[in-house]
């Protein structure tokens, strides 16, 4: 889903917690909402879908992610995650690298049960991540 804005952190967060009232962790019992904003401000948000093979369950941050380039996206600012976590839920690390990759360093925002908001850089939560210069790095 996607709206268009120039949105506000409030905003942001909203979209990501609406987005995290329709997930489908029908196993865990565990919603979380991402929603990601782009340059020109629009929002795409996204939640976890699991499956009983929880390998084949896809992340809210990834859904959002990859929503936005598949709508011809490439510039993005920052991305807010809401779980139903009592503390602070961070991206796994499969979804930090994805928005790493694709996002680029962006500003993250975590909201806990509280209404409480943390904000990260991206590459504090994956230093030295392995990137595209990594793999250019062994060629001659």
């Amino acid at each position: 889903m996607s709206q268009e804005s120039t949105a506000s952190l409030t905003d942001l967060i909203s979209a990501a917690d609406e987005a995290r009232k329709k997930s489908e962790a029908r196993f865990s019992h565990f919603r979380v909402g991402a929603a990601i904003q782009t340059g020109s401000g629009k929002i795409y948000s996204a939640f976890n879908i699991e499956s009983s093979s929880y390998g084949l369950s896809m992340c809210a941050e990834r859904i959002a992610v990859w929503s936005a380039i598949n709508d011809g996206e490439s510039n993005f600012t920052r991305i807010a995650i809401v779980s139903d976590a009592k503390d602070f839920c961070t991206p796994c690390g499969a979804c930090r690298q994805v928005m790493y990759e694709l996002a680029g360093d962006i500003e993250i925002f975590l909201t806990n049960k509280k209404g409480e908001v943390r904000s990260y850089r991206l590459s504090s939560l994956i230093p030295e991540a392995f990137t595209s210069k990594t793999l250019l790095n062994g060629r001659d």
